[in-house]
């Protein structure tokens, strides 16, 4: 197999050294409290979740939030009412990644990706 060599001062290579810069999520802000994340927090109405939201607009198990590889991704859990990031509904069951600043809403309950 061929191999590639990639001049960091081409385009791509900035483009991918930029890439590699980007601010990576590394935990979350619920009611004002910090949450580290780990591999996998499930978000819902159901108190064995990691994150309970007290809403009847959450379902039990509402969605989860895991690691795959470095970064995280949302996955709504085929939820009643949908899960939200930055005003936008996801698709149920697709996972989506997140960014630094992303918004999720479970709910009427915000949890912010910092």
């Amino acid at each position: 197999m061929a191999e590639t060599t990639i001049v960091t001062s081409s385009p791509l290579g900035q483009h991918l050294d930029k890439i590699a810069e980007a601010q990576q999520v590394s935990y979350l802000v619920f009611n004002k409290k910090k949450i580290e994340l780990v591999a996998k927090i499930s978000i819902g109405r159901e108190s064995d979740n990691d994150i309970v939201i007290d809403s009847k607009l959450a379902s039990r198990h509402h969605c989860i939030i895991q690691k795959i590889r470095d970064a995280y991704f949302l996955k709504d859990e085929n939820s009643t009412n949908g899960t939200y990031i930055n005003g936008r509904r996801i698709p149920s069951d697709k996972y989506v990644r997140l960014n630094v600043g992303d918004k999720v809403t479970v709910g009427s309950s915000n949890i912010v990706m910092a």
